[in-house]
């Protein structure tokens, strides 16, 4: 990754991606912060996405100094559910960064799970990896433990594998699904996809009439979950952040 330090006073780095190797937020998020107007170098305020930056410049987010010589950090936490995947909420509710205080970096979640599901999140300060792992080119495999109302049938397992229309414009890719318990009247499956769209999982098994009644997300990648208890995290080694972003 690229980075800038005392040798390097001269070089030139775009201002997202400053943000984005600070721990700030990904690049996509960081030119949001800028385009609204949030951060400033040398005391004036930039809202020009091509601004570039130096090491002797002066980088601030909403008026608080940012150092661009933070560790780089990778954490898994098990989040529990009715936690919200952010690092703030207006509501007051509780958030992935309740877990992690004792984390010194400024860090931030890697995708999304959402407020009802829990399971295995990522969190960083590394922003090149967030963004690599949520471009759409970037196809993690993720695997989920659901509890689904009622017992899908064949074809419904079918329809659910071949990709579903979840709404009037979007069709999710092919996934996978297998049925690994049966009661009178749920079921629990193991379901395998390669993409993160906004509860999306939830909304599949409500269009093959099987709505999701518990969802838990145990691996990404070769990244698993295994016995880490709920709301505790540990932090990755590094051939399992490579496994992560090698493809």
């Amino acid at each position: 990754m690229e980075k800038l330090d005392k040798k390097e006073n001269s070089a030139k780095m775009r201002l997202q991606k400053y943000l984005a190797n600070a721990g700030v937020a990904s690049r996509r998020k960081a030119e949001v912060l800028i385009v609204d107007g949030r951060v400033s170098i040398n005391g004036e305020i930039i809202t020009e996405l091509g601004t570039t930056v130096t090491a002797t410049d002066i980088v601030a987010l909403d008026g608080e100094i940012i150092q661009n010589n933070a560790e780089l950090v990778y954490i898994m936490l098990n989040k529990p559910i009715g936690v919200i995947t952010s690092v703030s909420d207006p509501q007051n509710r509780p958030v992935v960064l309740d877990f992690v205080k004792d984390i010194p970096q400024r860090i931030f979640p890697v995708g999304r799970l959402d407020y009802d599901s829990s399971g295995l999140l990522l969190l960083t300060n590394d922003g090149d990896f967030a963004q690599k792992m949520g471009h759409p080119s970037h196809s993690v495999e993720k695997i989920y433990i659901a509890t689904l109302q009622g017992i899908p049938t064949n074809q419904a397992l079918k329809t659910f594998r071949q990709g579903i229309k979840i709404d009037k414009t979007t069709k999710t890719a092919p996934a996978k699904i297998k049925i690994l318990e049966t009661t009178k009247l749920t079921c629990k499956v193991r379901i395998i996809i390669g993409e993160g769209k906004n509860r999306q999982i939830r909304k599949m098994c409500d269009k093959i009439g099987h709505p999701v009644l518990k969802l838990k997300r145990i691996a990404i990648g070769k990244l698993q979950l295994e016995n880490l208890p709920t709301g505790k995290y540990r932090k990755l080694t590094n051939l399992e952040v490579e496994s992560l972003v090698k493809k």
